[in-house]
């Protein structure tokens, strides 16, 4: 007997909402910013620094509270002065969303601040049962194996039934792992008319996620077998 998807798991930045936006680049910015400061370098040496903490720790503020003891508080106030004005209601996402059955959940590297800015401005706060944010992972952001758990615990999820959408594939691999079917939110489109490609049984790349969406809830087609 088949088993169909009762929680759908989304990321927040570049995938609710895309790149074009310009928010990620003010996260990035401030980031950076921060990085000058706190090191006494030009912008060159705060990307060639952020860059390396990213690879090295999986976040600039993993890194930078594993090398230089910073106060993750501290750094992550710069969230309060970013412009949210940049993003628009999207009432074809939410319509989509709301469509899917189950529990729709977001799983950011962000606040839970951030993320109630960044819904509300998209028309999407009604769209979501919860939140997980980098203050309920314990300040271990994706893709440590350990923020995962963290996650699937405090929201009861059942890896095998749900569906984990991100714009990172490096996020997607401990879903992948845990038994999570996975969707990478990246364009630029694919050859014809569908809105995504099929990377695997439970894998897809997805370049309109809107679209992706209404397909999975279409009278004519079945989501995946699970």
């Amino acid at each position: 007997m088949s088993r169909q998807p009762d929680t759908w798991v989304f990321d927040l930045d570049n995938t609710l909402y895309p790149p074009t936006t310009g928010l990620a680049d003010q996260i990035n910015a401030h980031i950076r910013a921060y990085l000058c400061t706190l090191y006494g370098t030009d912008e060159t040496g705060a990307r060639h620094l952020q860059a390396q903490l990213v690879a090295d720790h999986g976040t600039t503020l993993r890194g930078l509270m594993a090398t230089r003891g910073i106060d993750p508080h501290d750094y992550l106030s710069f969230e309060r002065s970013l412009d949210y004005g940049v993003l628009t209601p999207n009432a074809d996402l939410a319509a989509a969303l709301r469509a899917l059955p189950g529990r729709r959940l977001v799983f950011t590297n962000g606040t839970a601040y951030h993320a109630e800015q960044a819904l509300q401005r998209l028309g999407l706060t009604r769209c979501f049962d919860g939140v997980f944010d980098i203050l309920a992972g314990q300040l271990l952001p994706k893709p440590f194996p350990e923020s995962y758990q963290r996650f699937l615990t405090a929201f009861s999820v059942e890896p095998a039934r749900a569906v984990f959408f991100d714009d990172l594939p490096v996020n997607l691999t401990v879903p992948e792992q845990l038994g999570m079917a996975t969707v990478w939110v990246h364009g630029p489109p694919g050859p014809g008319p569908a809105p995504y490609e099929v990377l695997g049984a439970r894998r897809r790349r997805v370049w309109d996620l809107v679209g992706f969406l209404h397909s999975l809830t279409a009278p004519a087609v079945k989501p995946w077998t699970m």
